[in-house]
């Protein structure tokens, strides 16, 4: 990578032909499939904006000019030209480089990884403070057409639009995708802007006569793409972004890079903000991506960096083919489901249902919000909505769960992958609050199921319950074993599902979802060491039902563990429910710590939490040799434990 070996900061850039720069982008995409092939990650979106982001570097001056990537999965070129290179073997990797911008991580980075749909606001504060301090800074936005579906894209449009003198340059990063193709007005105007024939073939005569001029020909057509708003005016007169009073230019080829620096020139000198409108192909330069319709290449694990087949072929369903499975049969038997996502069909599941029933899904774009309330409109004409997201992008929607479903009691379900922590993709995207958020929720009813089973039974009963809303919640691992009940407790929704017991046993441990599996590990653990314990799982977690908390009262110790913040899980609620009825029985919860996880491996990340097997076994019994009333004579004394179970 001879040219590539050379930049270790964008100032580099500069030093760089038009004809090397373009060199630069071929290397850049030879080293992206190569790295991003070996440990994972968003192949397709940032093989997608190496020229764009080689014009962005070339132009500003980072980081004095804040350059500020929505939602950041597509910055690993912004990494790359800012002097990380060499990181990208421990990309995404516990202690290695962030699979987004990360202000820990270099000055070159200002916004950490967050949802969607946020850049604008950053952008606009930003470029409003230095405005008001006096300092002649530009920040740059680079937003997709997908991340532009956000109503929050368009809150923060409206105030820009106000802000005449502020110096803010937003580049629409548009491939037509965000996860699939996308969806909605915005995209049929933005298509209208980019395929206009009438629009294509002008510029094209433009491009052939005026470049065809000796000396100037190519100067001369550059200043005039620079300013050919007029032509799109008269020629595709949709106005989209001028009536906001946004000067508009574009749309340019994203992949000419002599295109990219010339507009952005442009745009670096106006006196206000301005739009420039970037044509890219997500997985450029990789066949594989760029064939694919499903965008299987937007976020991958290992692949073989020539075929993009993954290299460990997946022989065990995840809990998110289960779900895939449940909604077509489902849907088979209930004319009356429709399910709703938002800008992830297939990543969810969706798939198959949307073949099967065209007709009733919905994908509403990158806009949680309005996929819940629509949801509860679609429950009033008599519907049953599945609203089917990532765990953590139903944050953003709280409010419209609580007083538009909740509120009106709406039938609605909420299907969320990715519950608990999932590891690689960092703080942001790891589902660890929605239990302790949604449990706020007057009426809700939420089950985190621990198998195949458990979920299909969860989803047909979530679809039957019309006058509240109800939430399954599940891993992004491999579906579990099935681990089928001894005995049970109560019936529907107060169901408590026994797992494993002992008739001297004194310990009830609870394990939600995932953690059912570590629940039972934890028994064996202990036992081993003399303390016969029960296993439950508690189908429907929210509410705290009465037969759970009849049950706990036949305990002198409850352990609870869930894949959920401890803060407001499962395990509090228990421990409250069972003081306000009067049971003396101590719960020990253990879950998520309240504060941000760094990325990891998801079992990485649960041992540094101390939420394996043993380490949870070891702080019980650390527990139980503390408080001494477990301890009887026939069980052995505290030296006496297993060296890999002895107290910290």
């Amino acid at each position: 990578m001879p040219l590539l070996d050379r930049i270790s900061s964008p100032q580099d850039l500069r030093a760089l032909t038009r004809a090397q720069l373009v060199e630069l982008a071929e290397e850049i995409r030879s080293f992206l499939v190569t790295k991003v092939s070996r440990t994972g990650g968003h192949l397709g979106p940032n093989l997608g904006v190496v020229e764009l982001t080689i014009g962005l570097h070339r132009v500003f001056t980072s980081p004095r000019d804040p350059i500020i990537f929505d939602t950041g999965h597509q910055s690993y070129v912004h990494k790359m030209l800012t002097g990380r290179l060499a990181g990208f073997d421990t990309l995404r990797q516990q202690g290695g480089l962030s699979g987004y911008p990360d202000p820990a991580e270099s000055e070159h980075d200002w916004v950490s990884n967050s949802h969607a749909s946020t850049s604008l606001s950053w952008g606009a504060g930003l470029a409003h403070g230095f405005q008001l301090r006096g300092e002649d800074r530009t920040v740059v936005v680079v937003v997709g057409d997908g991340a532009l579906t956000g109503g929050m894209a368009w809150e923060a449009l409206n105030n820009i639009a106000l802000r005449q003198g502020v110096k803010l340059v937003i580049v629409v990063n548009d491939n037509g995708r965000s996860y699939t193709p996308t969806v909605g007005g915005l995209a049929n105007q933005l298509a209208g802007l980019r395929t206009h024939k009438k629009y294509e073939k002008t510029l094209s005569f433009i491009k052939h006569r005026v470049t065809g001029l000796p000396v100037v020909g190519r100067p001369a057509y550059d200043l005039m793409h620079g300013f050919k708003t007029g032509v799109k005016d008269v020629l595709v007169p949709e106005g989209m972004f001028s009536d906001l009073g946004i000067k508009y230019v574009g749309p340019i080829d994203g992949h000419d890079i002599g295109a990219v620096i010339g507009h952005l020139e442009q745009a670096r000198q106006y006196e206000g903000p301005v739009i420039v409108h970037c044509m890219t192909r997500k997985g450029k330069g990789f066949k594989a991506a760029e064939e694919n319709e499903e965008d299987r290449f937007h976020a991958v694990g290992r692949i073989n960096e020539f075929t993009g087949e993954p290299l460990s072929a997946s022989v065990q369903a995840t809990w998110t083919d289960a779900f895939a499975e449940s909604m077509v049969q489902i849907g088979h038997r209930r004319k009356d489901v429709v399910a709703i996502t938002a800008a992830m069909l297939h990543p969810v599941g969706l798939g198959r249902f949307a073949a099967a029933f065209p007709d009733r899904t919905i994908d509403v774009g990158i806009a949680e919000q309005h996929a819940v309330v629509a949801a509860s409109g679609l429950a009033t004409a008599g519907l049953h909505p599945v609203v089917a997201l990532y765990a953590t992008f139903l944050n953003r929607a709280f409010d419209q769960v609580l007083m538009d479903a909740a509120l009106h009691n709406k039938g609605v379900t909420f299907a969320l992958d990715r519950s608990g922590i999932t590891g690689t993709d960092g703080p942001s995207h790891n589902g660890m609050w929605d239990l302790s958020l949604l449990g706020l929720v007057p009426t809700i009813e939420i089950s985190a199921p621990r198998d195949q089973p458990r979920m299909v039974a969860a989803l047909e009963r979530a679809v039957t319950v019309d006058d509240r809303p109800t939430v399954v919640r599940y891993s992004k691992e491999r579906l579990p074993d099935e681990m089928p009940a001894i005995s049970h407790r109560g019936e529907g929704r107060d169901r408590v599902d026994i797992l494993h017991t002992h008739p001297d046993a004194r310990v009830l441990i609870l394990g939600y979802g995932q953690f059912a599996g570590i629940a039972l590990d934890v028994a064996h653990r202990l036992e081993k060491q003399g303390f016969a314990c029960t296993v439950a799982d508690p189908l429907w977690c929210v509410p705290i039902s009465d037969g759970l908390v009849g049950l706990c009262a036949e305990y002198a110790l409850v352990v609870s563990i869930e894949d959920n913040m401890v803060a407001g899980g499962v395990g509090e609620r228990l421990r409250s429910a069972l003081l306000s009825q009067a049971v003396a029985t101590p719960v020990l919860a253990f879950g998520v710590p309240q504060r941000f996880l760094q990325h990891g491996s998801r079992d990485e990340v649960l041992e540094d939490l101390g939420l394996t097997g043993r380490d949870v076994a070891r702080q019980v019994l650390e527990h139980i040799v503390s408080d001494g009333a477990l301890t009887e004579k026939s069980q052995p004394a505290p030296d006496g434990l297993r060296s890999d179970l002895k107290p910290r």
